[in-house]
């Protein structure tokens, strides 16, 4: 299991990395990057929520809310273009410590 220390690092990365196939909900963000992680990143909605709010605020996505076919309101997030263009420096900054990770602590696969 993956410390959660670890885990807030990865927390942006993850969320922009889902969005840009298509918009989802919170829930939703949260199944995609837990299935995609194999399970090795799970994030509570109360943890996810506040990082969906201030990456909107920094107008990295935008949060629209519907109404689902069982009437319940819930936000959609979508990737806007200045969040998409975090993810090209995001993806190197990991790639480089993933890199230096290997280095010094013999890791194969950080």
């Amino acid at each position: 299991m993956i410390r959660t220390e670890l885990k807030r690092g990865t927390a942006e990365l993850a969320i922009l990395s889902v969005l840009e196939q298509q918009p989802l909900h919170g829930y939703e963000i949260s199944r995609r990057i837990e299935h995609d992680s194999g399970g090795a990143l799970r994030f509570t909605l109360a943890a996810l929520y506040p990082l969906l709010y201030r990456m909107e605020n920094r107008g990295w996505l935008r949060g629209e809310w519907e109404t689902g076919d069982n009437g319940r309101r819930r936000r959609c997030y979508k990737l806007l273009p200045r969040g998409r263009k975090m993810l090209a420096p995001l993806r190197a900054e990991w790639s480089d410590l993933f890199r230096a990770m290997r280095r010094v602590a013999r890791v194969n696969h950080a």
